[in-house]
């Protein structure tokens, strides 16, 4: 096999120089020399750019859930449901990205399998802080040294979540959102409250009351659903992949990949339409 890495920039600062004005607005030449393929598996190089290709997903995620957030602390609904619409569809290109991960034959896989040692796509502190910012937060799931290495975590951990901002905005429209459930340790994941399940309820019971937060349900329920597909997606590729394997980085491989998808982002939202 040959390895296709492409060394764009081993010209030096000659060849910089004189690169296109494109090239050098987004140092695409140093982006290509980010890929440092162990194996000369051509297959090893496709897992490399797919993992980076997601970490940039994560954060333009993760920016447009922070653009949402802000804008409902400013009553600005419609902004925020704008921001999370264009977060749904980069969640699309998520998913898809397990589908190009999905042509890998497992053969081949196995072959660079050994070289990521503990290596784990869970280690991801971008991952991470994009569910600490949809609120699930788990300090257990993450690393201690990660919060220290990468301040943006730690800070998004002591932040209120898209969720809380939510429950805030639905309280200043009026809504009975008890006072406990908003005045609360944003530090932790939030629970499940029949409280909040029969607000969701009243704004469905009579969307054209509250037309601002019936919009802003939809679109959060949205991002939540995307969310739930890339989990189930994810382990699909891994069962494929792996079967009953244990995971990279000391995880339980498909076992604990179907642990995680029985969770869901902004519960109340699944549970109320049973109350409908």
């Amino acid at each position: 096999m040959t390895d296709t890495t492409v060394h764009s920039s081993a010209a030096g600062p000659c060849a910089a120089a004189h690169r296109s004005p494109y090239v050098g607005y987004a140092r695409m030449d140093e982006l290509h020399d980010l890929q440092d393929p162990r194996t000369g598996s051509p297959f090893e190089l496709s897992f490399i750019l797919l993992s980076q290709v997601k970490e940039l997903l994560f954060r333009m995620v993760h920016l447009e859930v922070d653009q949402a957030r802000a804008q409902l602390r400013a009553d600005r609904a419609g902004d925020a449901c704008g921001a999370l619409s264009r977060a749904t569809r980069t969640q699309r290109v998520l998913i898809s990205c397990w589908e190009s991960m999905n042509g890998m034959p497992v053969d081949e896989f196995l072959t660079f399998r050994d070289v990521l040692g503990e290596a784990s796509g869970t280690q991801s502190f971008m991952y991470r802080r994009l569910e600490f910012a949809l609120g699930n937060k788990n300090p257990a799931l993450t690393r201690p040294e990660d919060l220290r290495l990468y301040p943006e975590l730690r800070a998004e951990l002591d932040s209120p979540s898209l969720y809380d901002e939510a429950l805030r905005f639905l309280r200043r429209e009026g809504l009975p959102v008890p006072a406990d459930a908003l005045d609360r340790d944003v530090t932790r994941t939030h629970r499940a409250d029949e409280r909040i399940e029969q607000v969701w309820a009243q704004v469905y019971r009579d969307p054209a009351a509250h037309p601002a937060a019936y919009r802003l349900a939809e679109h959060l329920l949205e991002v939540a659903y995307q969310f739930s597909h890339w989990r189930a997606a994810h382990l699909l590729v891994v069962e494929r992949m792996l079967g009953g394997k244990r995971g990279s980085g000391g995880t339980d491989g498909a076992a604990w990949l179907r642990e995680i998808n029985e969770h869901r982002f902004f519960p109340e939202l699944w549970t109320m339409r049973t109350l409908l």
